[in-house]
Order: C-alpha cells, then sequence, then structure tokens
C-alpha cells in the first residue's frame, strides 16, 4: 500500500474523498485523528492509505502543466514532487519531462 496526502477542496466530504481513492470513512478518520468526520476544511491534510495501483508511477509534462496542476491532479504537493524529482526550480517543467508521482 502507498501513502498519499489528499488536500481537502471545497466541498469535499470524507465520504466523496473515501469514494475516489476506495476506502472508508472510517479508515480516513481514524489515520488522520478526526474525531468528527463531518467537520473537515479545505486546505486540510489528509494522509490516505491507497492502493499502489491507484495513483501512477511516473506522468510524462504536458505543454501548459505546472507542478501545482499535476500535484492537484494526483493529490500530492508540489514539495513532494520536487523532492522526489530532485528538482532545483519547482517554476520550471518541461514538456516531455517524466517525472516520478509516487515512491
Amino acid at each position: 500500500m502507498a501513502t498519499i496526502q489528499y488536500i481537502v477542496q471545497p466541498g469535499d466530504t470524507l465520504w466523496n474523498i473515501a469514494q475516489l481513492y476506495n476506502t472508508t470513512v472510517n479508515d480516513i478518520a481514524r489515520y488522520n485523528g478526526i474525531s468528527d468526520p463531518d467537520q473537515i476544511m479545505p486546505g486540510q491534510k489528509l494522509r490516505i492509505f491507497v492502493s499502489d495501483d491507484t495513483i501512477p508511477e511516473w506522468y510524462v509534462v504536458r505543454e501548459g502543466d505546472t507542478l501545482g496542476d499535476i500535484a492537484h491532479r494526483f493529490h500530492t504537493t508540489v514539495d513532494n514532487l520536487v523532492a522526489l524529482n530532485g528538482l532545483r526550480n519547482p517554476d520550471i517543467i518541461y514538456p516531455r519531462r517524466v517525472l516520478r508521482i509516487r515512491p
């Protein structure tokens, strides 16, 4: 199993997030110390255990991509992508570059 970091977006519920990652509300709440599953806030970071096949290991950068866009798409952070890929400047990525998304 892999662990991802999910950043809660406006309108998210633990139920929707659980459905997205094929897990349960109880598991997400327990892993993140959430006592009231109805009380999550946009911007809150959640740790979610997922099967390795839920998130691709690699991504090929497309024209117009930013690390922020890629991080959001794969429910991770820019800092995580920078660390995984040894990037010196997170503001510069090039089309056709292959990025590691998860360890």
